[in-house]
């Protein structure tokens, strides 16, 4: 039986290659040399660590492959290697920071978490629950998406459909503006308006006003570019048959960009279902349930996490349920992308049977 060589492979029509496992055998001694030169220097932090080790797996590679295959082949070797690394470097503290919040979150959330509200529980006693919170977060983003849907889709068809001269060009430059708006921008001025100015109060709809000039912008953006992608010959078809422009829109365009307009509208709900700001400025917070959106206030996740976590003192049963009603959160964003995706991959385009 012949055993393979670590000689590097070579034929008639290319140069000297390196074998498949190359950057794998980089990147393990890569980390291997990094954990040495870090504990040999005195370097206590495992991010100091990681960043030796990838340093040190971008210049081997460079080198080894510049050696053996070529400064053109390594030019290509080196980017790859990049790449990877700004991969790595972005997923870690993603999948960090999910670890640590189900870790931490699962402590106390079960089904009594989920069905009860805090009521007359104290921070620091065991017990209660995100029932009302995660009632208020639903009917507050409910609320924004019926009120942002509409007009964002309506205004992405007048851009891609009707729109010419300097009013479509004043509109995308304010869609432009209100997509770089901070959340406190929004809260202000919603603030302003409703309560200060017509003394209506805190409640859940003047949160959902703000949260929906958050997410106009989102959903414009992405309704446009879905519109812009469907084929113009489908128009055309359309009207050469004597269709009407608005109803070529209506059964024509819209329903073969529904998928990704249907995506673009649950990131956006996805978007704004975290902001805290405006919840803090508008909705206020409090222990008991309210159903009622339109009067009083009422409560949230992202500002119920808020106070469990400032009032826990980094500690206590104040603290897990922070962090399960955080687990709680990131589990809602998660399960609206999903839907997001399986929504797109059920309207896409059929190419075949």
């Amino acid at each position: 039986m012949s055993h393979a060589t670590l000689s590097p492979k070579r034929s008639s029509l290319r140069g000297a290659t390196l074998p498949k496992w190359f950057a794998w055998a980089v990147a393990a001694g890569s980390l291997v040399l990094g954990y040495g030169i870090s504990a040999a220097a005195g370097l206590h932090s495992d991010i100091q660590w990681a960043l030796i080790a990838a340093i040190l797996f971008v210049v081997g590679s460079y080198a080894v492959s510049a050696k053996v295959e070529g400064a053109r082949q390594a030019k290509d070797r080196t980017a790859t290697s990049l790449v990877w690394v700004a991969f790595i470097l972005a997923v870690i503290p993603l999948a960090s920071l999910i670890w640590e919040t189900v870790k931490r979150g699962v402590k106390v959330l079960d089904g009594y978490f989920l069905t009860h509200s805090m009521g007359v529980v104290a921070d620091s006693e065991p017990g209660g629950g995100i029932y009302h919170a995660i009632l208020g977060t639903l009917e507050q983003v409910g609320l924004a998406t019926l009120i942002s849907v509409p007009i964002g889709v309506l205004t992405a068809i007048y851009l891609v459909e009707y729109g010419r001269g300097k009013l479509a060009k004043a509109v995308t430059f304010f869609v432009d503006v209100m997509t770089g708006i901070p959340s406190i921008v929004a809260g202000l001025f919603i603030l302003s308006l409703w309560v200060l100015i017509l003394k209506m109060g805190p409640s859940g709809f003047a949160g959902s006003m703000a949260l929906s000039i958050l997410m106009i912008p989102v959903v414009v953006r992405s309704t446009e570019e879905m519109l812009k992608l469907v084929p113009n010959e489908l128009r055309e078809a359309s009207l050469a048959l004597g269709v009407p422009k608005w109803r070529t829109i209506l059964k024509v365009v819209l329903p073969t960009s529904l998928g990704g307009i249907t995506t673009g509208v649950m990131l956006a709900i996805a978007r704004i279902t975290g902001e805290t700001a405006p919840v803090l400025l508008l909705v206020w917070v409090t222990n008991f349930i309210n159903t009622n959106p339109f009067q009083d206030p009422q409560a949230s996740l992202p500002m119920y996490i808020y106070l469990q976590y400032a009032n826990s003192g980094g500690s206590g049963a104040a603290y897990d349920r922070a962090w399960a009603a955080a687990l709680t959160l990131i589990a809602f964003i998660m399960i609206l992308n999903l839907v997001a995706r399986g929504i797109a991959r059920w309207k896409a385009p059929k190419t075949g049977r």
